[in-house]
């Protein structure tokens, strides 16, 4: 009998850390691995790509429900699920009240802590030997899976976020091993809960460089025909992380310069209606170009002059790597894990976050073609393909 290994996660929509789980999905050797997955409410455009070896669990009501709008969950009946996830923002009012976080993600872990209990577990499908637990919070893993062995995945730098740690360390301590998606948020999460360093493994963001040049050819995307246009794009949720806020000002000095910008952004979030305000603001309704959520944004990447990533914070970004495989020119902020992604002048430049600062730094990669030229001939000649990166999985499993 093969050995058998359960993921979670919440839904499949378009970003970065479910697009590198397709990618884990896909370097699992299903010959000679049996892989569940149980995604909590089947929704988003990824959903099509599992792998035909992956067995795909139902959906289960309850699950399904946690993250769902409170009326639809009334609507169907889950009173219970909807009383709970409200008890859960009264709590994390309070919290609020008490230490004034700088932004909201402990809620969610509030919110797991109070919906878990009603949910029925998933003991039916028998004992696993690994469970991984791709998306925090990790409640439902921790304590709804049967299995020999546990994992649970960050993907974060957890310096940035705020987390009640008194909420987190009893889920995280139900794990028998923490995967960390680089060197950096290593370091950083270790900040935040030092009693966990001796659980933490590194297992970086798996992509397959074939995948993404075969998605990049699906369909012809074309920006303009104007030569003297410089294309930029970036791909991301809008959120407080991706600081999509501050590009129609960064863009606006840009063209200050006298550079023919137009920057597109492909995404989707809450943060949109701030997004276009400051594009209003900035006077950038035709030079920042809002392309909403894309289900292969690889044409537009392999169709862009340079690839922009003008994050708060990141942990390791999937669409860094893509657009360098893609051999893209890549500029990155100098987010605190970025240096742990580029090779500074190599296969990518980092510019400061400061606004005026970044857009000096944007503005000299685009003037200087030996530049751009020599990171394109680096990353022609480089292979981002890790799909190795599996094995320190098969060997959690076989120790």
């Amino acid at each position: 009998m093969k050995p058998r290994i359960f993921i979670a996660i919440h839904y499949l929509e378009l970003g970065g850390a479910e697009i590198s789980l397709i990618g884990l999905l896909n370097a699992i050797d299903t010959s000679r691995y049996d892989v569940d997955l149980f995604v909590y409410s089947h929704r988003g455009e990824l959903m099509k790509m599992i792998p035909a070896g992956i067995h795909l669990l139902p959906e289960v009501k309850e699950y399904a429900q946690i993250e769902k709008p409170i009326k639809e969950v009334l609507k169907q009946g889950g009173w219970k699920i909807a009383l709970a996830r409200l008890w859960a923002k009264f709590q994390f009012s309070r919290y609020v009240k008490r230490c004034r976080p700088k932004e909201g993600s402990a809620i969610f872990q509030y919110v797991f802590n109070a919906v878990t209990p009603l949910l029925p577990d998933l003991y039916k499908y028998g004992e696993y030997d690994l469970a991984i637990s791709f998306l925090t919070p990790h409640n439902i893993v921790a304590e709804k899976v049967h299995a020999k062995k546990k994992i649970a995945w960050i993907h974060t730098d957890y310096t940035r976020i705020s987390v009640d740690v008194n909420k987190e360390l009893p889920v995280w301590d139900k794990f028998d091993k923490i995967a960390s998606i680089s060197q950096d948020v290593t370091k950083t999460f270790s900040q935040i809960f030092p009693s966990l360093s001796d659980k933490m493994i590194e297992i970086n963001n798996i992509l397959s460089p074939s995948l993404v040049r075969k998605r990049a050819e699906e369909f012809p995307v074309i920006f303009s025909k104007d030569v003297s246009r410089v294309n930029l794009l970036s791909v991301g949720r809008y959120t407080f992380a991706k600081n999509y806020d501050n590009v129609p000002d960064i863009c606006k000095r840009i063209r200050e310069t006298g550079c023919n910008v137009y920057w597109y952004i492909i995404g989707y979030g809450g943060d949109e209606a701030l997004i276009r305000s400051k594009i209003k603001e900035a006077e950038m309704e035709e030079y920042v170009i809002l392309l909403g959520k894309k289900e292969n944004p690889y044409p537009y990447m392999k169709a862009c002059d340079i690839y922009v990533q003008p994050s708060r914070f990141e942990g390791n970004s999937v669409t860094v790597r893509e657009a360098q495989i893609l051999c893209k020119p890549v500029i990155v902020t100098d987010y605190p894990t970025a240096q742990s992604q580029i090779q500074q002048g190599v296969d990518g430049v980092i510019v400061p976050l400061d606004n005026m600062e970044c857009a000096r730094g944007i503005v000299e990669v685009i003037k200087n073609r030996d530049l751009q030229n020599n990171l394109i001939a680096y990353l022609q000649t480089h292979d981002y393909g890790n799909e190795r990166e599996v094995e320190k999985i098969y060997q959690l499993i076989n120790s």
